[in-house]
């Protein structure tokens, strides 16, 4: 079923693509003074000059029409694989190729990433087709663990990947896994081939890092399955950005009913060092749960604008009495131009920090869809018949029976 609803906003620019490839650098072992310690397997990068891409594409935003919807089913199975789980989803304007990323923690299959071809057009989102399927390598060579494997053997990490991206290069990605507080396993950021090999990875900031000395019961940095959800390259390609899911233990409770909270938006340049870091602004839970049942809401993903405004996906989930789940979406433009640099705070003081600024753009349960889902990603497409940009995003159905894959495209018409 077709439904169009139109949203205003305000002007916003949009993502550009720049050919600015990283490239990895020796591993040090002392850090800068005001540099974070890198986790184990890190490594800084080096930068290769700047060059413009000229597949770079100017965005605004003045209005979202809703196009469609596809949905992918739930027993589907590509290159013996189950395709579920879809966290992340980015767009190459070079090979017109999308990829989506699992969440899969190697229970169904390895780690993995699938290509693929989306079909819609101005009227209609009409098709779906699956063209590959890769796995992602860890620095070794060997597949990602699962927690079974990890926990008989000690060896590798257990993934839980979130958020992928084109590298601006176009030639390689970009991934993050929130890590694993019981495992003592702290969120990274990796770097790898088209083909799934590691590169590298980057510095996570310290203050997201358990205390590798006291084990993974002490109340310090991320919360398991609430860290790194969410990436993005600026237009220009000189920056790279990364979203945390909700609060850090440091930085007070996660959001509730009463009240909202705040997630860090971290700011590296092409050398992976950390420029800077934002705090920004989670709404309060939009409904209230049922009688001793759950609901939480947090950052799912982040889309760069420029390389000071950033979409923002909102994800809400609230258990109502009889235990189904209801998802609450809202689209978010953020604007960091005020804010207060966060990354020397180890925690965020109530008074002493100015948080991006943020207004609203979609709420996505306006659109009266039959279901939706646990939206996750977000991503530019390619532009439409009539000039417009278009825009993708991406449910996770976290491989479970009474939950959807949905793909829901977007015709992006210009700020006036």
């Amino acid at each position: 079923m077709k439904v169009r609803k139109l949203i205003s906003a305000g002007a916003v620019a949009g993502l550009l693509l720049a050919s600015v490839p990283l490239a990895a650098a020796s591993a040090a072992t002392t850090e800068p003074d005001g540099q974070a310690p890198m986790a184990e397997g890190q490594q800084r990068k080096g930068a290769k000059p700047h060059k413009q891409d000229k597949h770079a594409q100017n965005h605004t935003v003045g209005q979202l029409s809703f196009i469609g919807e596809q949905r992918i089913a739930n027993d589907l199975k590509f290159e013996e694989t189950l395709v579920g789980g879809l966290s992340g989803i980015d767009y190459n304007p070079r090979t017109h190729q999308w990829i989506l990323i699992s969440d899969d923690r190697s229970d169904n299959a390895p780690a993995r990433f699938y290509s693929a071809k989306l079909k819609y057009d101005t009227k209609s989102f009409y098709g779906v087709e699956f063209t590959g399927m890769t796995q992602l390598k860890q620095e070794d060579g060997t597949t990602y663990p699962n927690k079974k494997d990890f926990t008989a053997n000690k060896q590798g990490i257990v993934p839980d990947l979130e958020s992928i991206r084109f590298d601006p290069s176009g030639k390689t990605i970009w991934y993050t896994s929130e890590g694993d507080r019981s495992l003592n396993l702290n969120p990274f950021i990796r770097q790898a081939t088209l083909k799934g090999k590691y590169l590298s990875s980057i510095l996570t900031p310290k203050a997201f890092q358990m205390d590798a000395n006291s084990g993974s019961s002490v109340q310090k940095g991320f919360r398991n399955n609430l860290a790194l959800e969410g990436s993005s390259f600026s237009p220009d390609g000189k920056y790279y950005f990364t979203s945390m899911e909700a609060a850090l233990y440091q930085d007070g409770e996660i959001s509730t009913v009463d009240a909202g909270s705040y997630s860090r938006i971290t700011k590296y340049n092409r050398s992976g060092d950390i420029i800077a870091q934002y705090a920004y602004p989670v709404d309060a839970i939009p409904a209230k749960p049922g009688q001793g049942k759950s609901a939480d809401n947090g950052v799912s993903e982040m889309l760069a604008i420029n390389d000071h405004q950033f979409l923002i996906l909102e994800r809400s989930g609230v258990q109502a009495a009889d235990g189904n789940y209801s998802n609450y979406i809202r689209i978010y433009e953020a604007d960091s131009t005020q804010a207060t640099n966060v990354n020397n705070l180890e925690a965020l003081p109530a008074s002493q920090f100015t948080p991006l600024t943020k207004k609203l753009v979609l709420d996505l349960n306006t659109l009266s869809l039959p279901k939706l889902d646990n939206v996750e990603g977000i991503a530019w497409g390619p532009k439409l018949q009539n000039g417009h940009d278009s825009l993708i995003l991406v449910s996770d159905n976290n491989f479970g029976a009474s939950q959807v894959t949905q793909l829901l495209a977007f015709d992006v018409s210009p700020a006036k």
